[in-house]
């Protein structure tokens, strides 16, 4: 009797990236590997999508479709503004690599393409400049992405320390810190002993970020309304 063959989708595709990528990363995924947690040859995947990089794309798309369904603000633009930095962390953490899909890929696709529009009707009512307006969601969206990705990959890199090595990295980093005089390392020490470094990641620290971002952008609106 002729095996069967799996049968596959555009959305079973997208389904099973995601579950490869939160497994393995971005830096191990493959076509190949996609391919054969799908039970398939990797041939029948270029059926629904042409490469890898085409693929990037949908599942940022994808990213960006949820963050639109999410994202639930009227208020002026700086609370809207706060809103969706909130909630683009808040999807983007609940996709693994969704982060650095959306950073390696353009907005060539419907919802990239809304969602980008949509951010800046956020600060369209301000009297600010368009390029400056542009400037301005970039900047949050910037911030956003990479407190995100700082976190992964410090979740990552304490994960394959104690795969490799089988201790913490905090030990390895106070025998350092001990090693180095006042001069290369005081106020470093100091802030690393006392558990600042801690905040790092926290609800605390991206508010804290969201804040200066966004007295910033207030600030300049005030210099256009002299």
């Amino acid at each position: 009797m002729k095996k069967q063959q799996p049968q596959i989708s555009e959305d079973k595709i997208l389904e099973a990236s995601w579950e490869l990528l939160g497994e393995e990363g971005i830096q191990k995924f493959s076509m190949r590997r996609l391919a054969d947690r799908l039970g398939i040859q990797a041939p029948s995947i270029y059926w629904y999508f042409k490469s890898k990089q085409n693929l990037y794309q949908r599942l940022a798309n994808q990213i960006s479709k949820i963050i639109l369904e999410d994202f639930n603000s009227e208020g002026n633009w700086k609370e809207q503004l706060e809103e969706l930095a909130i909630t683009i962390r808040s999807v983007l953490s609940r996709y693994p690599c969704s982060t650095q899909l959306m950073m390696m890929t353009l907005p060539h696709e419907p919802d990239m393409i809304r969602f980008t529009n949509r951010m800046l009707l956020c600060v369209e009512s301000t009297p600010l400049e368009q390029e400056q307006k542009l400037q301005a969601v970039l900047t949050l969206t910037n911030y956003v992405f990479y407190f995100v990705l700082d976190d992964y990959q410090h979740q990552r890199n304490i994960t394959v320390m104690l795969e490799d090595e089988g201790v913490a990295p905090g030990g390895q980093m106070n025998e350092l810190l001990d090693s180095m005089t006042e001069a290369e390392a005081g106020l470093f020490r100091g802030m690393y002993k006392s558990g600042l470094f801690e905040v790092m990641g926290t609800d605390q620290a991206f508010e804290f970020g969201l804040k200066l971002i966004l007295m910033g952008i207030e600030q300049v609106i005030k210099e256009h309304e002299k």
